[in-house]
């Protein structure tokens, strides 16, 4: 049941588990990230502003549809983390075979869902006449290839709780190798490929999460990690249960955060095609700023889910020093990396100078929130791996809808100050989010939400038996 590349984090030096766990995942994040950007280089210098704000467009309406199910990919990473730590393979077995199924029946599900009511949520965030005809056909293709995307987004969040970050990371290389080739012969018309514009870059995409999810099921069974036995425990509904319970504060969490991305796209509509495409360039750093953020996080999660799992509750306190520590040094640089480059970076985008101007202006002030947003993703991630999920979805729940979003607003159309104030109000939120959680960790109720109640004697429980005698 436990092939060799699964990692006890119960033992060995904390920090050092986190970096090397991390790597991979960074740079899988990386490669997810470049994967889904290219698309975003290839319209936008290719295809031009319209194309490129499609696409923007296109991504929040996506992620509102699809978060919801994400979340139980982190229900799954939870159970297994914690399952492995407590040494119960049979539990650890239940959960992987019914988070596949389970996932990927859902991605058909909504597949067909987005594809039927995308056009009705592009006219509620009043997307401009002029994009929205492509951004409804960048949607309806990519909704199709939604199962594989659930099917590979299960794998790697089985494969994470194990302790895996590597072969999640070689399954993102097929992607974005696929992708890379693809989007140039399916955007421009190359060789025996029509010229597909938007829809080719789409198309491209879907094609390489199709080839990706396909070998991660094929590397699944190979190693023996999963079996449709009835051995296996598949369609185990405690388990499922347990799965939904985890699982669904972390995907309205998910919901959450894609609401408020579908909001603020839609209040940035309202300045026009010029400020659309400044924005979904200007994200595109941000996707990769945050980066680092995101996986420490993870890691986080994995490695206090482990020790939680194991009953070692002052190592998983080290877990969360060192976690955060890690990532305020990684939010520094990129912070002031993304200040002084911003115009630079703007530029690898779009080449129209009115657009480029914007996007500067939107990095330069966004980029204050890099060092607070990353020390909120890390509490949240150790909150996670205990299974508090329901927390870190009102930890979000602070930072983007009574935050960010409602000051954007008020910045922006009633002080009157347009673009500029949205990107301020975008700065703010995370400042909140992160003292709400620092302040519930302090609290220490996250322990009552364990999943595993193994105990071993901490430090602190050994000093007081030895006083008791």
């Amino acid at each position: 049941m436990r092939p060799k590349n699964i990692t006890d984090f119960t033992q060995g030096s904390i920090p050092r588990h986190l970096i090397l766990f991390s790597l991979p995942m960074l740079a899988g994040n990386l490669l997810q990230t470049f994967y889904n950007t290219v698309d975003s280089i290839w319209v936008g210098r290719f295809l031009g502003a319209e194309a490129l704000g499609a696409v923007s467009v296109g991504f929040p309406v996506l992620f509102i549809l699809i978060s919801f199910v994400f979340g139980l990919g982190m229900g799954a990473n939870i159970m297994v983390a914690q399952y492995l730590g407590a040494r119960r393979d049979d539990e650890v077995q239940k959960t992987v075979i019914n988070a596949l199924v389970l996932l990927t029946l859902l991605g058909i599900v909504l597949a067909f869902v987005g594809i039927n009511l995308h056009l009705a949520i592009l006219n509620a965030i009043r997307t401009p006449e002029t994009i929205k005809q492509l951004a409804s056909q960048y949607l309806t293709i990519i909704f199709w290839g939604l199962p594989f995307l659930f099917l590979y987004n299960a794998i790697s969040s089985i494969l994470r709780g194990m302790g895996d970050a590597k072969t999640p990371l070689y399954l993102l290389i097929y992607a974005t190798i696929i992708n890379i080739v693809l989007d140039p012969l399916m955007i421009l018309g190359i060789g025996p490929f029509p010229p597909l514009g938007v829809a080719g870059a789409a198309l491209a995409t879907t094609i390489a999460q199709g080839v990706s999810g396909l070998i991660g099921l094929f590397i699944l069974f190979k190693l023996n990690i999963v079996s449709f036995s009835r051995k296996s425990g598949w369609r185990d509904w405690p388990t499922i249960t347990t799965m939904f319970r985890l699982g669904m504060p972390a995907g309205v969490q998910q919901s959450i955060v894609s609401l408020g991305i579908l909001a603020m796209t839609s209040l940035v509509n309202l300045f026009g095609e010029k400020v659309v495409a400044a924005y979904g360039a200007a994200t595109r750093i941000d996707q990769f700023s945050f980066l680092p953020a995101m996986t420490i996080s993870v890691a986080i999660s994995s490695v206090a889910g482990q020790n939680l799992g194991f009953g070692d509750y002052q190592r998983s306190r080290e877990v969360f020093r060192w976690g955060t520590i890690i990532a305020f040094c990684f939010a520094l640089p990129i912070a002031a990396l993304v200040f002084f480059g911003a115009e630079n970076l703007i530029r690898i985008f779009i080449t129209e100078e009115g657009v480029i101007a914007i996007g500067k202006e939107y990095l330069q002030i966004v980029s204050f929130s890099y060092i607070p947003f990353s020390l909120m993703f890390a509490v949240n991630g150790f909150l996670r791996g205990a299974g508090d999920t329901l927390q870190t979805m009102i930890n979000t729940l602070i930072s983007l809808w009574l935050i960010r979003l409602p000051l954007s607003w008020l910045l922006a159309i009633y002080f009157g100050l347009g673009a500029r104030g949205i990107w301020i109000g975008m700065a703010t939120g995370p400042v909140a989010g992160f003292l709400v959680a620092l302040a519930y960790y302090r609290s220490g109720r996250w322990e009552n939400k364990v999943l595993v109640k193994k105990e071993i004697p901490d430090q602190r429980n050994q000093e007081e038996l030895l006083a008791s005698q």
